[in-house]
């Protein structure tokens, strides 16, 4: 019998896992999920858009607009490529590849940058040309860290638990 020929490539899998883990989110506008690989296609780390461990969903506020930056998610939540740097508990990300629903901001572009990951592939670009997109892919370019967009295969894949 030969093997299978319809099985997913790495690419679709990683983003997959990245795509899966962004559905843990409780921010109820945005949920981004990201996924850490090795050289040799190990998962190191994935993560998650929330907030930190020990702050309950419950008691910080999940707007997105407002006049005052602490009553807003923004002054809390950490975007899913931090968590997952954060996340990783084995040594150094030097090399390491990147897969992520949503294109990273500058803040976390700085973070992909000083652990040593080498390359983003990013699914949705939806703040391109925003002040902070502008800037991630500045010092992406800078540093030698390649971004690139995902090609979507078209596949579905359901997941029944």
């Amino acid at each position: 019998m030969p093997k299978r020929e319809d099985y997913i490539g790495w690419d679709e899998y990683f983003m997959g896992v990245a795509q899966l883990s962004g559905l843990r989110s409780k921010d109820p506008n945005t949920q981004v999920g990201c996924c850490i690989v090795s050289d040799d296609n190990k998962i190191l780390s994935m993560g998650y858009n929330g907030l930190p461990k020990g702050c309950s969903d419950e008691d910080f506020p999940w707007e997105r607009d407002g006049d005052i930056l602490d009553e807003t998610k923004y002054a809390y939540v950490t975007h899913a490529e931090l968590n997952s740097i954060l996340n990783y508990r084995g040594g150094s990300l030097e090399g390491a590849r990147l897969y992520v629903s949503l294109f990273p901001c500058n803040e976390c572009a700085k973070a992909i940058i000083q652990a040593g990951i080498r390359k983003v592939v990013f699914d949705s670009d939806k703040y391109e040309n925003t002040p902070a997109n502008r800037a991630a892919k500045r010092m992406f370019d800078a540093a030698g860290v390649k971004y690139i967009p995902y090609s979507r295969t078209g596949r579905e894949i359901k997941i029944m638990i």
